[in-house]
């Protein structure tokens, strides 16, 4: 139920306890006069009784004590009538409309206030009626004290009850938010993670090449100089040193035990940690290893391949990676179209699945292979779009630039 049928509601509600305020008030007044009580002093204790119960829609404990303190005047005044009464005398200190009027007030104070207030009330309504009914007393009456505070303490507990219900489905619903936005800050950490895991890889093969050819190309030479060597030295030296950096960092970034449900040979993972990160070219055997698995791929290439960056490769790979087994999880049985275009601002991918044919399966955990997706793209300054298709399947889109760079946006690439 939204804010504004709420809102709609309030008023109707607001008229219907206006009535029924109406209606206490005047079945007070009613009781009262059997007390023989006057007129005016019948009236001010009824519809004290009728402005209390108007008063706890805003104000519950000023309301309860107006109701009260109405509660214990009505019965202080009608205590001399008592005396000499014919039996069965009338009912005290409390009569009908009150115990109903006082009720829907502590009602109120259970459902807005804290527990120990509304407690605290009904205790003091307790003590009050006790004070009034035995230790003062009357002569001739019908003890209505005990009936009164059983209905008062039951309407407390109801009150309390749902109050309670409902600071719990609050902090369910905050503890929830809470923890959806914890596993999301959690999974985007972890993602960027695995790319920085790969990244590594590809920056620790280009680190050994240089240091390799640092190496070599004094050989190279004939009659080298000092200088030269000293410089290539360094180079290989620093190269070296960089390396070992990179292989400790690798060796808190690698996953002990990869998780590949599929056989697909998930983002980060490989027998061997040493395994290098795949490219463009594997994408034939990613594709075979999918049918395997179930799924009818079909693969079309536009255009010559590039020398792409080994970024660009790595991140392409595992975007249609992942799109397979997103397939393979939410689609099982579906057919799927994989397009690989090479363009002269970069590289185009579409994933497009069709509706599953066989059940699907539950998948917990779900719903973050996007997430890398995007992180991937906006590393390399690409986009990334998903979207389900009308006949019921699901189609990813990216696309790369070219030198892994984002163009700029004033230029023809932009």
């Amino acid at each position: 139920m939204g804010r504004r049928t709420l809102r709609r509601l309030r008023v109707p509600g607001y008229l219907v306890v206006c009535w029924t305020a109406l209606g206490i008030a005047l079945s007070v007044t009613d009781q009262m006069g059997r007390y023989g009580l006057d007129t005016e002093l019948s009236v001010v204790t009824g519809f004290a009784q009728g402005a209390a119960v108007v008063l706890a829609l805003w104000r519950p404990a000023s309301a309860w004590a107006l109701s009260l303190v109405g509660v214990v005047v009505a019965a202080v005044a009608a205590r001399p009538v008592l005396i000499g009464h014919p039996l069965p005398g009338p009912d005290w200190p409390w009569n009908d409309a009150e115990v109903l009027a006082h009720a829907f007030v502590l009602l109120l104070l259970a459902l807005r206030a804290r527990t120990r207030v509304s407690f605290a009330a009904l205790a003091a309504t307790a003590v009050t009626t006790w004070v009034v009914q035995g230790l003062v007393g009357g002569a001739t009456y019908t003890s209505t004290g005990v009936t009164a505070v059983g209905v008062f303490g039951a309407v407390v507990l109801v009150g309390a009850a749902f109050r309670g219900l409902g600071e719990a489905r609050t902090r369910l619903v905050e503890q929830e938010t809470i923890t959806a936005e914890e596993r999301g800050r959690r999974t985007l950490l972890e993602e960027r993670n695995r790319i920085a895991r790969e990244l590594h890889d590809v920056v620790a093969h280009h680190m050994s090449v240089i240091s390799i050819q640092a190496q070599v190309a004094p050989h190279l030479v004939e009659n080298p100089s000092e200088e030269l060597k000293e410089n290539l030295a360094g180079i290989r030296t620093n190269a070296l040193e960089a390396l070992a950096e990179l292989r400790r960092v690798l060796g808190v970034l690698r996953s002990e035990n990869p998780e590949d449900p599929y056989g697909l040979g998930a983002a980060g993972t490989g027998a061997a940690p040493d395994t290098p990160q795949p490219t463009l070219d594997r994408l034939d055997a990613l594709m075979e290893n999918t049918r395997a698995a179930g799924l009818d791929v079909i693969a079309t290439v536009e255009g010559e391949m590039p020398v792409y960056p080994p970024g660009v490769q790595l991140s392409a790979y595992r975007m249609v990676q992942e799109a397979l087994s997103n397939a393979l999880r939410h689609a099982p049985g579906s057919r799927v179209r994989v397009e690989v275009a090479h363009r002269p601002r970069g590289l185009y991918l579409e994933i497009v699945n069709s509706r599953p044919r066989d059940p699907v399966p539950s998948s917990p955990g779900a719903g973050h292979g996007l997430l890398g997706m995007r992180e991937r793209a906006a590393m390399l300054g690409g986009r990334v779009s998903a979207r389900p298709t009308p006949q019921g399947g699901f189609a990813v889109s990216a696309f790369l630039p070219r030198d892994g760079t984002a163009p700029h946006a004033g230029g023809p690439d932009a």
